[in-house]
């Protein structure tokens, strides 16, 4: 590998890294699209900061670009609280409004400046190893490899120094506010963070990818794990993973950098989305149909227990009257028969099914519970008897 393709890689890692951290408590406080509100708002601030600066590598347009971030996230909040419109809604209004604000700046009076429409929506990171940090004529590397990592190294410090008071503030504002702290404080301490990380990721990668880095690993995160502290791991995980994986994918195909970690996003998330153990789609599924046929052996026994007692039940205790009885098809009265069986609770003997003991025991406590729904939980009835789950 190329010393440019090096550095491109550990940018891209510092920059999801980066991102990754804020937009973890961005999701966790559900307030993912106010990353996309920040990210594109911030562009007027950037105008603003070169009109008075006439220099687009000044950290003053740092300055007016997170303080524009800010001024967005009051802009929402305000909106908000009149009670007119919701949350998203009110990012619906603000953001689009303050980034055309930053476009018509651009178009009309910084036309011939390297702050183009297209850079600030993609972004390319093809270009950021040629951007260098030189001192006294010493090339110390890639300039956003220099402002991400600051920022990166700040973020780390606030969120140790911090962390029990975001953990406490992000999933109850009121009990932290009744033990002594400050949640508005911290909640735009946040906010503050999120728009130095958007702006310091801005020129390297642009605003598009800024949002895909900061709530697509943590989407996908939240999936896997309840864990707030391994919910943090596996974005930074999942985001470098992305990062790296898209230059690669880029490199194969010839196609933008920034484009193809969008894309890596997506299938990571995709792919999250389907298999995560508890909570992915076909996790999911598999549930709902192993409920629905452990809630129609649960039927099947209550009925047995109804009937094997009278003298005249025989035909109900009969296997073939299950298809007719109850209408199933010959595939699930077989599927519920075979449960029945693997857990012990009935015994068929000449296509007659009667209760076992054990089965008998447990439609007495399924019966108790759905009379007085008193004196136990069901997970506890079917964790008791159900073996097999």
């Amino acid at each position: 590998m190329s010393a440019p393709q090096i550095e491109i890689q550990i940018i891209a890692v510092v920059v999801s890294t980066a991102c990754a951290i804020p937009g973890t408590f961005l999701v966790l406080r559900k307030m993912a699209m106010i990353s996309d509100a920040i990210s594109h708002s911030i562009l007027p601030g950037i105008v603003v900061g070169f009109f008075i600066t006439q220099n687009i590598s000044s950290p003053i347009l740092v300055l007016f670009a997170a303080l524009t971030g800010l001024l967005t996230v009051l802009l929402v909040e305000s909106v908000n609280k009149t009670g007119l419109v919701k949350e998203d809604t009110a990012i619906g209004l603000v953001f689009p409004a303050m980034f055309s604000i930053g476009v018509i700046l651009i178009s009309r009076f910084a036309g011939d400046v390297h702050l183009d429409t297209h850079a600030v929506l993609v972004g390319e990171l093809a270009f950021a190893p040629f951007d260098r940090l030189t001192v006294n004529g010493n090339d110390l590397g890639p300039k956003s490899l220099w402002v991400m990592g600051s920022i990166l190294l700040l973020t780390l410090i606030l969120l140790f120094a911090f962390y029990k008071e975001l953990k406490l503030s992000t999933f109850d504002a009121q009990l932290a506010a009744s033990l002594g702290f400050t949640p508005v404080v911290i909640h735009y301490g946040l906010m503050t963070m999120t728009s130095i990380t958007a702006v310091g990721a801005f020129d390297a990668v642009g605003a598009i990818l800024v949002v895909a880095l900061m709530i697509v690993p943590a989407s996908a995160a939240y999936l896997i794990t309840k864990s707030l502290k391994k919910m943090l791991l596996l974005s930074v995980g999942l985001g470098i993973t992305a990062a790296v994986s898209g230059y690669w994918a880029a490199h194969w195909v010839n196609a933008s950098i920034g484009g193809s970690m969008a894309t890596m996003l997506g299938i990571i998330f995709f792919l999250v989305f389907m298999f995560a153990p508890s909570t992915g789609m076909i996790s999911v599924l598999m549930r709902r149909r192993r409920q629905k046929l452990e809630f129609a052996m649960l039927t099947f026994l209550l009925h047995l227990k109804n009937h094997q007692q009278k003298a005249d039940s025989i035909e109900e205790q009969m296997v073939e009257h299950l298809t007719g009885h109850f209408r199933w098809s010959r595939s699930k009265a077989g599927k519920v028969l075979q449960m029945a069986e693997k857990n012990d609770m009935i015994r068929i003997d000449n296509d007659v099914v009667d209760l076992t003991e054990k089965g008998e025991q447990f439609a007495g406590e399924a019966m108790h519970y759905i009379i007085t729904n008193k004196n136990t939980e069901p997970e506890n009835i079917w964790n008791k008897f159900i073996m097999f789950r």
